[in-house]
């Protein structure tokens, strides 16, 4: 068979244009010092790997179709090759379609052919179209009909969340295709100029200076913080501040017996039970401290799942029981904790009225960091994360072998593949300790807060 002879390497890749339009500094490092880049942790290697397993869903939409995706990501030319003579040869379906036209590269999901006309899909594992996509979109829009192909219209995919999984995954209520084809035309003018601009940029291999600013994590959080960040200092730092009489007042509203809760939970692009719905926040684990009276020693008692898929009456007849009638329940960051419960009621509406006493007990303790409570060690923020170590130093999760929520829930999440049970106990166990810290750090914030 005769292939295509390959088209010279490009400039420009969508993702590598999308940096420049975010900050032509993360473009410039990215091409020409990409050693500087901050190690990527596990929750972004599995958000990318997310958004690959939707897209190959996504493909069952339209069965049937050619692959034309590259080899290698660096043989991206190959996939422009392939792309063409498919077209060529009269295929109607075809997935990874790439194109190229003067340094700009670009591939999109799924292209279709219907009654003589090309559609394009771009899928994302999200759950709206954002602003970011749209122009992910322009750019592929602009390099695709100066390709030669006149697309009739440009969808972006992404996930229906008002689709509630009710036996077999049905694909078609999953997934949700909306046009952006107007917004993408009218944004025409911008791309030709930024490719313009982006293309010179790398041309000349001088890098831009850019001060860091709110363009470091938006649209998404920069690989190359670490490097522009290292020496970047406050100039300055937030004041002390404390206001008594609001500390005092949030006391006062206290009631024993007093209960410290904190959930972890997990959750899925895909639904993979009844009653589930795109990233609906799964809880499998709660750690739960109790203090009778101001005078009793603590109380601790938990719950862990023993499996993602394990039956949610058994976590709520617990959490239930455990948290008792009567008595203050502290949590830190209320809107969550109280979320996942309201999800809860849908479930079991026989308790929603048990649910909704549990709801109205809770105190948020994150509250009086807001505005009333406020260190420099904290660095204006009022996460627990930054909370925590500015008021108890001692405590930390520096130590721990999981430390934030994030790898809680991955890593209860794959223990349904584990087969090695010392691995299994040893990954539970490491579950237990990371939520019990989150409880018992309230417990020790809380005390602070008592001797202002």
């Amino acid at each position: 068979m005769l292939t295509d002879p390959l088209p010279p390497r490009h400039l420009l890749s969508k993702s590598t244009f999308m940096y420049g339009c975010q900050c032509s500094k993360r473009l410039w490092l990215h091409k020409f010092q990409p050693d500087l880049r901050d190690e990527m942790d596990e929750e972004q290697i599995r958000i990318f790997q997310r958004g690959t397993n939707v897209g190959e869903l996504a493909r069952q939409l339209f069965p049937g179709g050619v692959n034309a995706a590259p080899p290698t990501p660096f043989e991206y030319q190959r996939s422009v090759a392939d792309t063409a003579r498919y077209i060529r040869e009269g295929h109607s379906i075809i997935y990874e379609a790439a194109f190229q036209y003067e340094g700009l590269l670009c591939a999109i999901d799924i292209m279709v052919k219907r009654r003589g006309k090309w559609y394009g899909y771009e899928v994302k594992s999200s759950t709206s179209v954002k602003p970011a996509f749209v122009q992910d979109a322009a750019y592929q829009y602009y390099v695709i009909s100066h390709s030669g192909i006149a697309l009739a219209d440009m969808f972006i995919t992404h996930l229906n969340t008002n689709y509630i999984r009710r036996g077999a995954l049905d694909l078609q209520q999953l997934f949700h295709s909306e046009s952006v084809l107007e917004v993408v035309q009218e944004e025409q003018p911008f791309i030709i100029e930024k490719a313009r601009e982006l293309k010179s940029l790398l041309k000349s291999k001088k890098m831009p200076l850019v001060a860091i600013g709110d363009y470091c994590t938006k649209p998404y959080e920069c690989d190359f913080m670490g490097h522009c960040y290292k020496d970047e200092a406050d100039p300055d730092p937030e004041p002390a501040f404390i206001d008594k009489s609001v500390i005092k007042e949030f006391l006062g509203e206290l009631k024993y017996p007093l209960h410290y809760l904190d959930f972890e939970t997990w959750m899925a692009a895909v639904p993979e039970c009844d009653g589930h719905w795109s990233y609906r926040q799964i809880p499998f684990q709660y750690s739960l401290h109790k203090q009778l009276t101001s005078k009793t020693q603590l109380e601790h008692q938990y719950y862990l799942a023993t499996h993602p898929h394990d039956g949610l009456d058994k976590f709520l007849s617990q959490l239930l029981k455990d948290c008792g009638s009567e008595g203050s329940i502290l949590v830190y960051n209320k809107t969550f904790e109280s979320q996942v419960l309201e999800k809860l009621k849908i479930d079991f509406p026989s308790m929603a009225k048990a649910i909704t006493a549990i709801q109205d007990r809770m105190v948020d303790l994150m509250s009086p960091f807001r505005k009333s409570y406020r260190l420099p060690e904290m660095q204006g923020s009022y996460s627990i994360k930054y909370v925590l170590p500015a008021l108890v130093p001692e405590l930390s999760y520096d130590s721990l072998a999981i430390n934030n929520g994030a790898m809680a829930s991955a890593a209860f999440y794959e223990l349904q593949v584990e087969k090695d049970q010392i691995k299994i106990e040893l990954i539970r166990k490491q579950l237990l300790d990371y939520c019990g810290l989150d409880t018992m750090a309230m417990v020790r914030i809380l005390e602070k807060l008592q001797t202002v």
